[in-house]
């Protein structure tokens, strides 16, 4: 049985990762695609005109948020395996243990002294 925490923030960071890359990777694509064909890139803004930018400038900008997704999905790959892994939840000193059959002294109400199976 593994650990169930590192387990669900795994999956959490390989979520983000991919909604961070869903919603903000489509703007950062467009820079390949001007320094390939073009060789000139273009700051786009709703508010004015397109500004000529070094295309380096803008391929560096698209290297650092490619670096973060794949950030966050390696971070939760890491605590998903970390995760499975895990076996804190089985290192239980005896004594620490309670619930069905066990009393608070951490001895089993079926247990008896002498070893044998009858009285």
């Amino acid at each position: 049985m593994g650990d169930i925490r590192f387990g669900l923030t795994g999956i959490a960071l390989i979520f983000v990762g991919f909604i961070v890359l869903g919603i903000f990777g489509e703007g950062y694509q467009a820079a390949t695609i001007e320094a390939d064909e073009f060789g000139i890139c273009y700051l786009y803004s709703d508010d004015s005109e397109p500004v000529e930018i070094s295309c380096e400038t803008k391929m560096n900008d698209q290297m650092l948020f490619f670096g973060l997704v794949i950030g966050f999905i390696g971070a939760g790959v890491l605590a998903l395996v970390k995760g499975v892994r895990g076996d804190w939840d089985n290192r239980v000193n005896p004594g620490d243990m309670l619930g069905p059959g066990r009393s608070e002294d951490g001895n089993s109400n079926n247990n008896n002294s002498s070893g044998s199976s009858r009285p």
